[in-house]
């Protein structure tokens, strides 16, 4: 019988394949001990088109454009020149303020000595703007704007040192401080500004690309500031030239900057915005379709088409005792109260209350001002057949406007306080029981006046009346 060969031990075929994104085909294979080897098959970019990816990869979100929201291109590149001006201009005044002070220096050494000086003011900065936050935080783009405008106030008092030579620690001293409270703001505003691109829950990758092109300008800033600061900025004359012009370069970047970013918090401004679409065309607007529409230094202005609705104001500024019984009556399950007036319309909100609740106040204002100017009724009766209308159709508002990116859970009124924190405490209490408590606090304080010798008894028991009034009435 034939002898059995041996089986011999069948070849292994590789494992591969091939991905193709955009021009270029990368071949992928694992190896036999079980590594994963990648080779470029085909790269039809051109050098030029290489160089773009490269940077895009380093300096853009992964997956842009998809995965940042509409404006963010137009927000970096005025990003970049909003830092190339301000580091080119930082490095002038930095040097005009050694040469105020008796130095020499080259513009290298004035380079590493700005950022000495910039990072000592900005304790003082937290100080100041430690209770700013959340005015802050409702209209970021203002204070950002407002951060830069302080900061180019400050350079420009640097730079302007030198003719003042013997008030150059009062000079200095300001210019700084003005700049640390420009850096706290800046930093505190951009959270939120960086919050609104981002789309798919990519903030950090957002954030880290967003600082990386902010590096490099300030670095190419840097640069461009120290040949200006041995050429055309070595005198003074050149610095007044070119520092206001820089400083203009600045601001009308950051205000555009502000511009494309789609914010998409409730603010006053905002949602007064929102409702007067609404109220007008039945359509709401997204975000990016109001970004370019808001008021970014005067942010307060009413909308009438809204309500002219005003926010903010603290409860006994707007109501009287009766008038505040009325309304809630009307209202008795909402977070809100309206006071309308001849020329706007007063809100106030209870401390818990949502962008939610602040949308449904302002509809009611927006129907109620709308039926006004065509029916005779009561001002109450008009806000009663306005809170009707609201009812009827906010449940398909608040859908539309959570499918266009609005964040409803907030609403950022910009004070940080709580309005009407004690609102429900003092509807527990029955009415007549408050006044006759509040009767009997007069008194004693008549008496207790009665039996001293003030000088100024009368002023001193009229202010004690008001205060003693108040706090019974509206807590």
């Amino acid at each position: 019988m034939p002898k059995k060969e041996p089986n011999k031990a069948t070849p292994q075929v590789p494992v591969y394949w091939i991905e193709a994104s955009d021009s270029v085909s990368r071949h992928f294979q694992f190896q036999p001990d079980g590594r994963l080897s990648m080779k470029v098959v085909d790269d039809s970019r051109s050098i030029l088109h290489r160089i773009v990816d490269s940077f895009l990869n380093k300096f853009f979100p992964t997956g842009y454009p998809y995965s940042v929201n509409e404006g963010y291109l137009k927000y970096t590149q005025f990003r970049a020149l909003q830092h190339f001006s301000s580091a080119a201009l930082s490095v002038l005044s930095t040097q005009s303020l050694l040469f105020a002070a008796g130095l020499r220096p080259t513009p290298a050494q004035a380079t590493a000595v700005s950022w000495v000086l910039k990072d000592g003011m900005q304790h003082v900065g937290k100080l100041i703007c430690s209770n700013l936050g959340a005015r802050m935080d409702s209209e970021p783009k203002r204070w950002r704007i407002i951060a830069d405008v302080l900061y180019d106030l400050g350079t420009g008092l640097e730079v302007l040192s030198p003719l003042c030579p013997h008030l150059f620690l009062q000079v200095a001293g300001l210019g700084n401080f003005a700049k640390g409270m420009a850096v706290v703001a800046a930093r505190a505003t951009r959270l939120p500004i960086y919050s609104s691109f981002a789309k798919e829950g990519n903030l950090s990758d957002l954030f880290a690309k967003g600082e990386a092109i902010s590096t490099l300008f300030n670095v190419v800033g840097m640069g461009a500031g120290i040949q200006l600061a041995s050429t055309i900025c070595s005198s003074m004359q050149g610095k007044m030239i070119v520092g206001p012009l820089l400083s203009i370069v600045h601001v009308y970047s950051v205000i555009e900057e502000m511009r494309a970013a789609p914010v998409n918090t409730l603010n006053p401004q905002r949602t007064a915005m929102v409702v007067a679409d609404f109220v007008k065309t039945g359509k709401i607007s997204s975000p990016a379709d109001l970004r370019y529409c808001e008021n970014l230094i005067f942010p307060g202005r009413l909308v009438e088409d809204a309500g002219n609705v005003k926010v903010g104001r603290a409860l006994h500024e707007v109501f009287t005792p009766s008038k505040l019984h009325e309304v809630k009556d009307m209202f008795p399950e909402e977070k809100f109260l309206l006071n309308c007036g001849n020329k706007w319309s007063d809100m106030v909100l209870e401390q818990n209350a949502s962008g939610e609740d602040a949308l449904r106040g302002w509809l009611v204002a927006a129907y109620a001002a709308s039926m006004k100017k065509y029916s005779h009724e009561s001002s109450n009766i008009v806000l009663q057949d306005a809170y009707l209308k609201m009812n009827s159709i906010f449940d398909s508002f608040l859908s539309e406007l959570q499918a266009k990116g609005w964040h409803t859970d907030r609403f950022l009124d910009g004070t940080g306080k709580w309005h009407c924190a004690t609102m429900l405490n003092y509807f527990s209490t029955p009415l007549s029981f408050k006044i006759v408590r509040t009767s009997f606090c007069l008194r004693v304080i008549d008496c207790w006046l009665g039996s001293s010798n003030c000088k100024s008894k009368s002023l001193t028991k009229l202010l004690l009346v008001q205060h003693q009034f108040m706090i019974q009435l509206f807590t």
